[in-house]
């Protein structure tokens, strides 16, 4: 096997010696549950509590809250190793609260912060983030749902789709649009709904992979929701969204370099067990190159994630650059993790196209990772555009 493990020089005796506890945790607590979760379209909301304890929920936030200082490079650990357990709905709803909550953190009111952001980080309370909708899917300066100001509230109407735990978050930081007259990325606003309030209502969607995720389409009838509940300045939410999808897309791309893995790892397995006409699969001089060209495309994939995160920890480089780097990433994480699941499955032959394999379940929840957090062709494009071509 090709060396893909992580270079010491960007990952400390702490970021391994953490590693190493998730690592377990995860072999012991989620990885033997994976297909079962998946199959039931859900997982125990005790996980959240037991994330916590482990101290995996409250990286980065500031230990007032319960959180725990981290650097960037402690959530890459976090991203790569849950995505080692191959379960990626599980992943995904477990770790909404990172693409809820950080708007809360940065951007609410000091009230605010103290209220919600403590339960969240203990796992007693689950936090998302609900941007996209119907019409307009990555395309934020598209959004429809209105928020009119009434008083001390504002009254919210309009609908989001494909929320990650939206069937069951306690807190959804929402993207709303508070001046109706404008266009585009202006007049939009961040605002903080409480999971109960009168006139929300969710419906879970059906979905091809991330099963035990819960996903959902949320509408907004005259939802009433208080002023203070407002993140940053009015009108000014756009750069909320946009500062938050930037951390989104590296964690996806660190996500999708360990899922390749895994399909890497399962193909391998496979190949020196499963004999054909009395040798073993690894014999064979193609399955050789294809497990070869999957190891290439991890390493590049990985070595560009570890590279930008540098950069980005580091401040090294113009903002600019550092956001196409960003979307880059993610398009070569995300095509690696798609070409190593086509592979994998094709070494497996039949057993690839049975459910319970690893290499199946990565191959039906790699769309949502090219999709989610901008897709491949918004990627490319703001690529363009951040490098002035």
């Amino acid at each position: 096997m090709i060396d893909i493990t992580p270079l010491p020089h960007y990952f400390t005796p702490e970021h391994e010696e953490f590693r190493a506890s998730l690592r377990a945790f995860a072999a012991r607590e989620i990885t033997p549950h994976v297909i079962a979760w998946d199959e039931a379209e859900t997982f125990p909301r005790e996980l959240y509590g037991k994330l916590a304890q482990l101290g995996v929920l409250g990286l980065g936030y500031d230990e007032a809250y319960g959180g725990t200082p981290a650097d960037l490079f402690f959530h890459i650990v976090v991203a790569e190793e849950l995505a080692r357990t191959g379960g990626g709905g599980v992943s995904a709803s477990a770790m909404s609260h990172s693409i809820g909550l950080p708007p809360v953190a940065r951007f609410g009111s000091a009230a605010l912060r103290e209220r919600v952001i403590p339960p969240v980080l203990a796992g007693e309370k689950i936090s998302a983030l609900a941007v996209t909708e119907p019409g307009g899917g990555s395309d934020v300066a598209a959004l429809k749902t209105t928020a009119v100001r009434d008083g001390d509230h504002y009254v919210l109407d309009g609908e989001k789709v494909f929320i990650t735990s939206g069937m069951r978050a306690d807190y959804i930081t929402v993207a709303v649009r508070t001046d109706p007259a404008s266009k585009g990325a202006n007049g939009i606003s961040a605002l903080l709904v409480e999971g109960d309030a009168p006139g929300l209502t969710r419906t879970p969607l059906q979905k091809m992979g991330w099963w035990a995720s819960d996903t959902a389409h949320l509408r907004f009838d005259k939802v009433r929701v208080p002023v203070a509940n407002l993140l940053g300045e009015e009108n000014a939410g756009f750069k909320v969204f946009m500062t938050n999808f930037n951390a989104e897309r590296l964690s996806m791309s660190a996500s999708a370099c360990s899922y390749a893995e895994v399909c890497l790892n399962e193909a391998v397995d496979w190949a020196r067990e499963r004999q054909t006409f009395g040798q073993p699969l690894i014999e064979r001089q193609v399955i050789r190159h294809k497990l070869v060209d999957m190891a290439m495309r991890i390493n590049a994939a990985r070595g560009q994630v570890y590279e930008l995160a540098y950069r980005v920890e580091h401040q090294l480089g113009d903002p600019a650059q550092l956001v196409a780097r960003t979307c880059m990433a993610k398009v070569l994480a995300t095509q690696a993790m798609q070409f190593c699941a086509d592979q994998a499955v094709q070494i497996l032959g039949g057993m690839g196209f049975m459910r319970g394999t690893r290499s199946e379940r990565i191959y039906r929840e790699v769309k949502v990772m090219m999709i989610g957090g901008g897709s491949e062709e918004i990627m490319k494009d703001l690529t363009a555009r951040q490098l002035g071509l």
